[in-house]
């Protein structure tokens, strides 16, 4: 995956509308009490909290997609956009990415912690795409888009997602492994601070949810 590459696309979000190199986001935060004690309830109680960290970086990203298909070269509608051009606007992303990934001539190819700078580019970390997609994915629901038709849920892109993590993984020496499944009636108590997939060094959780956590070095 090179930045920029293929994409046909003017330069369209403001950089800083992009989705960070570094992501923490947690579903299910809720805000809302309910009182038992039988008193009167106060007119405000009814009232919605902020947003969550979560809810606001989907926002974020959902413009961001929008402007992007603005900007675009001929501009396309949302109705139009297929698995292809979400695979477009991810490429485009690369350029604002933070994680430095080796070409197979870099002496410092397949090495996690290389001694010295390169000319290498840096590019969105595996994680963070996989974890945006699953933002994209759920916003696109959320604005009226029907499940059959989700661009972001397409093959296409699943492909594509699963190429960049091995890639990366080979050019970082950072391998991601499946998280083994626990037998039936073997189930230990989760350790403090287990998350789910190796994640190797850049901080990535696997999966495809919103939920996950990614960092580039």
């Amino acid at each position: 995956m090179e930045a920029g590459s293929g994409s046909g696309a003017a330069p369209g979000p403001d950089p800083e509308a992009g989705p960070p190199e570094t992501t923490a986001v947690a579903a299910g935060e809720g805000s809302g009490s309910g009182s038992g004690s039988g008193s009167a309830v106060a007119s405000g109680s009814s009232a919605a909290g902020p947003p969550s960290r979560y809810e606001s970086q989907k926002r974020r990203d959902w413009n961001t997609f929008l402007q992007y298909l603005k900007n675009h070269k001929p501009p396309l509608t949302l109705a139009r956009c297929s698995g292809a051009h979400v695979i477009e606007f991810l490429k485009y992303l690369d350029q604002f990415g933070k994680t430095k990934v080796h070409a197979s001539g870099c002496p410092y190819f397949g090495q996690p912690t290389p001694p010295a700078p390169c000319a290498c580019p840096l590019k969105q970390a595996w994680g963070s795409l996989d974890a945006l997609i699953g933002r994209l994915r759920a916003a696109y629901e959320e604005n009226g888009g029907r499940p059959e038709s989700n661009p972001f849920g397409a093959r296409a892109v699943r492909i594509y997602l699963r190429e960049v993590r091995e890639g990366q993984a080979k050019a970082r020496g950072i391998p991601y492994e499946k998280k083994k499944r626990k037998r039936p009636g073997t189930a230990a108590a989760p350790s403090v601070g287990e998350a789910g997939g190796s994640g190797g060094g850049d901080g990535s959780s696997g999966g495809g949810g919103p939920a996950a956590a990614t960092s580039g070095p």
